[in-house]
């Protein structure tokens, strides 16, 4: 459960949004322009193709192509961790396989979805696409969205079966699961935060990053809660959580990344905000409620996050 040498896993990777042109095509130079964005603003790194960057919308060969695309652009300024997780065994593990060509760091796998298999089978899906790599994989458990959930015996055994296993990407709000999962594989089990509302919760019991859609609006303050809370100045890193809580509820406003992409395109980082079927842009009224946002968020947003 070591990653490679000089990974760093923790800080704030934050999950970029997927940009599309007119014509619904991916805009692969804008996406190299977040990627630039993130690297400038002070994050820890980036994940490419996770749930904010509309993954069920886009082909293999699209997810390839953005993986590179964000490891050129990163140029070696921050790690990139590409989400490989795919709708079958077969489509992730190509994915990750082509992450590992492409210079990615690790990779992030969604728990398999929609099957609801049993644990037995989540634990040799791991084992599976982790032996076709030797990049160090992290677990991404949103029973939410998977409706799957992996209990902790579950991973300890993937633990025994897999030594890349690096950690987990968390999106739960159970935090006893949290412990329950320190107090099993120990406290240095890397584990990042998906839900931006348990954030700072999460990381005061253990947890050592954030992989939070939040960051694509205001990387500076989400990758500074991270840094505060690791160097242990809770004070400053509650300070950040109450100013960063009106945004982490917007997030949810709408279903990830609707919220967020308008309010990329609002603050200029994004030309337009543009999704997929069946994914849909942001209702005039959710629009409307988000730019109030950016005016209540004043001096966060005017502090060179745009």
């Amino acid at each position: 459960m070591t990653p490679q040498p000089g990974l760093a896993l923790r800080g704030s990777f934050v999950p970029l949004v997927t940009p599309f042109g007119e014509d619904l095509k991916v805009d692969y130079d804008t996406y190299g322009a977040l990627v630039d964005r993130q690297a400038a603003g002070g994050s820890h790194g980036v994940v490419v193709t996770g749930t904010s960057g509309e993954p069920s919308s886009l082909t293999v060969s699209e997810r390839a192509e953005l993986i590179r695309v964000a490891v050129q652009a990163a140029a070696g300024r921050l790690p990139v961790v590409a989400a490989t997780g795919g709708q079958s065994l077969a489509d992730t593990v190509e994915l990750t396989r082509q992450a590992e060509a492409a210079g990615a760091a690790a990779v992030l796998v969604v728990t398999p979805y929609y099957s609801v298999p049993p644990q037995r089978g989540l634990v040799e899906y791991f084992a599976a696409v982790g032996g076709v790599a030797g990049l160090p994989l992290l677990i991404y458990h949103i029973p939410g969205r998977a409706a799957v959930t992996i209990s902790v015996d579950s991973v300890a055994r993937i633990a025994d079966r897999l030594p890349a296993l690096a950690g987990m990407k968390y999106a739960g709000r159970d935090l006893g699961y949290l412990t329950d999962l320190f107090v099993r594989l120990g406290r240095d089990f890397t584990v990042f935060v998906g839900l931006e509302e348990l954030s700072l919760p999460m990381m005061a019991v253990g947890a050592q990053g954030l992989m939070n859609a939040a960051g694509n609006v205001l990387p500076g303050p989400v990758a500074a809660l991270a840094d505060a809370v690791n160097s242990g100045d809770l004070a400053c890193a509650r300070d950040l959580h109450f100013r960063l809580d009106a945004l982490n509820k917007a997030v949810f406003w709408d279903t990830n990344p609707i919220p967020v992409k308008y309010l990329l395109q609002a603050t200029g980082v994004l030309p337009v905000a543009r999704h997929r079927l069946p994914m849909m842009p942001a209702t005039p009224e959710l629009a409307a409620r988000l730019d109030q946002l950016l005016a209540d968020l004043g001096d966060l947003i005017g502090g060179g996050e745009r």
